[in-house]
């Protein structure tokens, strides 16, 4: 699929080089009043599914929810009193789908994209959690239909709309950094099952509507260990560690220095039993090398991914403040490790950048870089979820939005899962065509980037 379109608008609205932060890439639709009352549907009230749910009725009537799992239907139906209940996405969209102005999306990667590209070609607006999709030919889908429809958009990467990540970005841009040569991003997760032998099936549980659940990806019988949370460490269903978390911990680096379209990736992963199934569990964790080229007055740079209890060496943070009060605590007897479970450091020609946390709604400049003065979009009143409604009522887009900026990160992202699929390999990646090339034929890489649906859904 071409590429030009994207490239084509961005370069007609001026947004190459001043940031992703202007929203607006997507021609208005006609916008909601803004004392009209939104109708929602929300397909997954679950987990995140259970607050993104909530955040939208707050924001006008919910119509109809719906879940897999019927025992989490009931609870929300007491929330959502006269919403009508569903185990099928489809089903409730053909049935409600004229009642209703917006989705929410929260369910297992899998189906981000097919549940949210009905609604998105029913003409409904649509909240979608992170990642995106659970593959990079879904995550481009996603952002043409959006802009075809002209629909609202948003991902769940929240920390998109902090203050801190804003003005950390900004600062990239002003080059505070001098050259940036390195960045260096990691994460605690994961926190579920990997690297696992799959479970033997057991008996459909009462409440699960398991062939749903399935949904588009290869059917599998039921067993423990998949719902309601370790399909995030099963290549069918999840996209491990670094899907999980990375639309989160890589955000303002993404933001801040056009991390867009890598040429190429390399992993080293976790030794792997092959009684454990190589490509059916993800590895128990990986580092993955990212090299991005030049891009603007961007000069070329490598990212380097660290999970499962992988991270860069404790010198990166000398000078910092942060490391400085990590010693003096382990002085005074405090139990504590020297580096934080998840951030990111940024390595630059006039010093370094640190953020302690997933979100990089904090930063700390050090090692020569010193604050400049620099300007930003403050953060949207009420947080992201509240950015998307207004976005509703006004025709703005948010920040997030999936053609401008979601999908372009997911994209990013889901790249270096092709190098945790064939470790070892140095992988050249063509975004402009969706494909890549491993030093050796690699078997079912293409099902990363474009995946074939089950019988009864469709991208």
């Amino acid at each position: 699929m071409p590429r030009s379109t994207r490239r084509d608008f961005l370069k007609s609205s001026g947004m190459i080089g001043i940031g992703f932060w202007v929203a607006g890439g997507i021609p208005p639709r006609e916008s909601k009043a803004a004392n009209e009352q939104l109708a929602f549907a929300a397909i997954g009230v679950g987990g995140k599914g259970d607050s993104d749910s909530q955040d939208a009725a707050r924001n006008g009537r919910m119509v109809a929810i719906c879940d897999v799992d019927r025992a989490r239907l009931r609870d929300a139906a007491k929330r959502f009193p006269g919403a009508k209940t569903y185990t099928d996405f489809r089903k409730m969209l053909e049935e409600v789908g004229e009642k209703i102005d917006a989705v929410t999306v929260s369910t297992a990667d899998h189906s981000h994209a097919v549940a949210s590209l009905m609604a998105m070609r029913m003409g409904k607006h649509c909240f979608c959690q992170k990642p995106l999709t659970q593959s990079i030919y879904e995550a481009r889908l996603m952002g043409e239909v959006a802009r075809e429809k002209k629909v609202i958009t948003q991902m769940g990467n929240q920390g998109t709309a902090a203050g801190g990540l804003r003005k950390a970005a900004a600062l990239l841009k002003a080059g505070v950094l001098g050259t940036v040569t390195e960045v260096h991003v990691w994460t605690n997760r994961p926190i579920w099952p990997q690297g696992i032998k799959r479970p033997d099936p057991q008996p459909v549980p009462q409440d699960l509507d398991w062939d749903c659940w399935i949904s588009r990806a290869p059917f599998r019988p039921y067993a423990p260990g998949y719902h309601p949370f370790s399909w995030r460490g099963w290549w069918d269903f999840g996209t491990g560690a670094l899907g999980d978390m990375a639309c989160h911990t890589m955000n303002m680096p993404f933001m801040g220095l056009d991390l867009r379209d890598p040429i190429s990736v390399k992993a080293e992963v976790a030794p792997q039993d092959e009684s454990t199934g190589w490509h059916d569990s993800f590895p128990k964790w990986s580092v993955i090398e990212y090299e991005f080229g030049p891009r603007g007055n961007r000069p070329g740079l490598k990212l380097f991914w660290y999970d499962g209890g992988k991270m860069p060496d404790v010198s990166l943070l000398e000078g910092s403040r942060f490391l400085a009060e990590r010693r003096k605590r382990r002085q005074k007897g405090e139990n504590i490790t020297l580096m934080p479970g998840s951030g990111v450091v940024i390595v630059g020609t006039k010093g370094k950048m640190f953020s302690p946390d997933d979100y990089g709604a904090s930063y700390e400049l050090y090692a020569g870089a010193e604050e400049i003065p620099v300007e930003f979009p403050p953060p949207p009143p009420g947080g992201h979820f509240q950015e998307w409604i207004d976005g509703i009522k006004t025709g703005k887009q948010p920040t997030s939005n999936f053609p401008d900026y979601a999908g372009p990160l997911t994209e990013m992202v889901l790249v270096g899962n092709l190098a945790v699929w064939a470790p070892g390999q140095k992988i050249l990646w063509d975004a402009q065509n969706m494909k890549a090339t491993p030093e050796k034929p690699v078997e079912g890489l293409e099902r990363l980037i474009r995946p074939e649906p089950r019988a009864g859904y469709t991208l």
